[in-house]
């Protein structure tokens, strides 16, 4: 690839999409942002506006709205990688969900393709916590949430779209399945003791029934969340990959670093 070829970032102002973008425009590459109000716009849900979107790109950021788990996904991530490849886009790089068996029927339809893949795999992100539904509980100081005791390797949104830029724009990355995690199992209790030594603020930790927890949300999320704090953190998250390490040659970032980082920069209050 040269440094003029266009590259669609789909979820372009996301938490991994919008740091691929900056990434990539720092480079002097020229991105397309896929968004469902962009310039060009892109919506998973129509798919009159994807070959416009693809048209002139070379390469694809691949981050599936709501998430590869919902029914439906991996037909979605078929027929677009299908759709890349036949208009030249061939080199794409999929956002996918760890211990997903979802997900993962995404990367083998990606796989089948035709294209010059690479998958990018991860579960909770570190700033689930400043850039999502944890951010406020963290305020007020206290989390409460239905996850136990399973350790999580939290993984950083930077080092994901560090991964996914390098597998974007250098050669040797084809046919990779990277799993991402951070360097260490943390329980969420355990997270919310790390921010609170980094802010130097007592954050409170409840576990509640998932049954409990999903009565306080939207109810067009509860079923994903049920997923997410039952299936997905039923401990086959449980172990460290060793993606940041074989793509980049570095270790992750970690948890702590994350969160004194985040406190300094005052987004807890």
């Amino acid at each position: 690839m040269t440094n003029n070829t266009m590259t669609l970032v789909t979820g372009g102002t996301g938490k991994t999409g919008r740091r691929v973008v900056e990434r990539l425009t720092a480079m002097d590459r020229p991105v397309r942002i896929g968004t469902r109000k962009g310039g060009v716009p892109f919506d998973w849900e129509d798919r009159s506006t994807w070959e416009p979107a693809l048209a002139g790109t070379s390469a694809a950021y691949v981050a599936y709205y709501p998430d590869l788990a919902v029914p439906g996904a991996g037909e979605a991530i078929e027929a677009f990688s299908e759709l890349a490849v036949s208009t030249g886009t061939r080199r794409l790089v999929l956002l996918s969900g760890r211990g997903e068996e979802e997900a993962q029927h995404a990367e083998q339809v990606l796989a089948g393709s035709g294209a010059e893949w690479t998958v990018v795999r991860c579960s909770w992100f570190n700033q689930n916590f400043t850039e999502n539904f944890l951010l406020e509980p963290i305020q007020e100081g206290h989390l409460v949430l239905p996850a136990g005791d399973v350790g999580e390797p939290f993984v950083d949104a930077d080092d994901i779209a560090d991964v996914a830029v390098a597998a974007l724009t250098q050669d040797g990355h084809a046919g990779e399945i990277y799993e991402m995690t951070g360097p260490r199992l943390l329980t969420f209790a355990q997270a919310a003791a790390e921010i609170g030594a980094a802010t130097g603020r007592e954050i409170g930790y409840t576990q509640i029934p998932v049954e409990a927890y999903v009565e306080h949300v939207p109810a067009e999320y509860s079923d994903f969340l049920t997923y997410l704090f039952t299936t997905v953190l039923d401990g086959r998250n449980a172990h460290l990959g060793d993606g940041v390490q074989r793509a980049l040659g570095r270790e992750p970032r970690d948890f702590a670093d994350f969160a004194r980082e985040s406190a300094a920069a005052g987004i807890w209050g």
